[in-house]
């Protein structure tokens, strides 16, 4: 139920959630708290909610970031994934999200910008369908989506991932993140 509700209706609780969910196969008291605490939490937010303003312009925007090996040293010193660095990602329209993800990273990144690279790849691999989805959309039920297609934002706060995207081609130090 938690990871409907986070995967579709309830972005502020995603993290905490998937948190949870990674020690469901063996349970032990401060996860079941954890989990009591969402509760408490969605209990509590169950009148709050995300709508389209009517004076809203619907700017389609993206936000990208990424953990760097964000559980180095916090857990299991000999387990992989504690080395993996997380993909956190936004996609609004109109100030509404649409599209939201927080996953670990497949590749084991060596630096921050290629963490922060690999977060912007995962980004826009779900942002260029989903304009191509809103055009055919705006096709078939004229929603005047024309300013918003025309113009997509993506944030990344990573100067040099911003660098490496906007390169023309691969540089040698960079080639094996596109062969993943």
């Amino acid at each position: 139920m938690l990871l409907f509700l986070a995967g579709n209706m309830r972005p502020d609780i995603a993290f905490a959630v998937h948190q949870a969910a990674r020690f469901s196969h063996k349970p032990m008291k401060v996860h079941e708290h954890a989990v009591k605490r969402i509760m408490r939490y969605l209990i509590g937010t169950r009148e709050e909610g995300l709508s389209f303003g009517t004076d809203s312009s619907l700017n389609l925007e993206a936000y990208a970031d990424a953990d760097f090996a964000g559980l180095w040293g916090v857990e299991e010193p000999n387990d992989a994934t504690c080395v993996k660095s997380r993909t956190g990602y936004l996609i609004r329209l109109g100030g509404c999200p649409l599209v939201w993800k927080s996953k670990l990273q497949t590749l084991i990144a060596v630096s921050i910008m290629e963490a922060e690279y690999i977060a912007l790849s995962m980004c826009m691999r779900e942002l260029l369908p989903l304009k191509r989805l809103l055009k055919e959309i705006d096709n078939v039920f004229k929603f005047d989506l024309e300013g918003a297609l025309a113009k997509l934002t993506v944030f990344e706060d990573n100067a040099l991932a911003v660098q490496l995207a906007t390169m023309p081609k691969m540089t040698p130090r960079s080639k094996h993140i596109a062969l993943h």
